[in-house]
């Protein structure tokens, strides 16, 4: 018996990893999370300590990723981080490509856009470049006509023509799923909202599309980094996971319409 554990033991060394590099990567709740998660048993097993912070906000994850305190964060897409990186002078760079949500406007009140009464409310994302994809839908739906050529960096100073007088409150992206309901309209992601549980996710009335591969989440590193071994090997495991492609399913309702993957 003693002959056979010290055998086991010497089976179990050579077969795990000699030593364990810590990766420390912020996340957002829902799919995007939950995907990374799910990733953490194979990391291991590759000799990667996978830790895993959730945060409920997109300030912070690029703030704790410049001072040092993540290695990884994954939550947001390239013009998002572009403009983070001009406002904020961050060292940050992406370094992968995960999923590609397609994003909507919704309501609880009203089944098409022609339905919207004067002085509806609308809940739209307080940040440049999702604020712009929001309004470039309501303008595709028709309620709204932008500057020409502002395309999805438009802003609320950006609105030319509001026939029916909208009036926006400007909400952080994860809040919008919990705050549609008070409002007639809202800019919606359909993680946030299948994590939230408040509504059916494939219910908006317009999508944008999953071809714009620009707005897919990215993991982005700190440049000094860029090159680090372990944080490539994350993305490597990341994006040739089955265990990650059923959970970025299940996080998407299993709806194949509300995403694809970009990689």
């Amino acid at each position: 018996m003693k002959l056979l554990a010290i055998i086991s033991a010497a089976v179990m060394a050579v077969a795990a990893p000699a030593f364990a590099e810590t990766v420390k990567i912020g996340v957002v709740p829902g799919v995007y999370g939950d995907s990374v998660e799910a990733l953490v048993p194979e990391a291991k097993a590759a000799g990667i300590d996978l830790q895993v912070t959730e945060f409920s906000d997109w300030t912070t994850p690029n703030e704790a990723l410049q001072a040092g305190d993540l290695d990884l964060n994954y939550f947001q897409h390239k013009p998002f981080l572009a403009n983070a990186v001009k406002q904020k002078g961050y060292e940050i760079v992406p370094i992968g490509v995960g999923t590609l949500a397609n994003i909507g406007i919704y309501s609880l009140k009203y089944k098409d856009f022609a339905s919207v009464p004067d002085k509806a409310v609308v809940a739209i994302a307080n940040d440049p470049v999702n604020q712009g994809r929001g309004l470039l839908l309501l303008e595709r739906g028709g309620l709204i006509k932008l500057k020409d050529g502002v395309g999805f960096q438009g802003t609320l100073d950006d609105i030319v023509e509001n026939p029916k007088h909208l009036t926006f409150n400007e909400v952080e992206g994860p809040q919008l799923a919990r705050v549609t309901g008070d409002v007639d309209l809202a800019l919606g992601y359909p993680h946030f909202i299948i994590a939230a549980k408040t509504f059916d996710p494939g219910s908006a009335l317009i999508y944008s599309g999953i071809d714009d591969k620009q707005f897919a989440i990215v993991f982005a590193a700190n440049k000094a980094k860029a090159d680090n071994p372990a944080l490539k090997k994350v993305v490597e495991l990341y994006q040739n996971s089955k265990v990650v492609r059923e959970a970025i399913d299940k996080g998407f309702a299993s709806n194949p319409k509300l995403y694809t993957i970009a990689w």
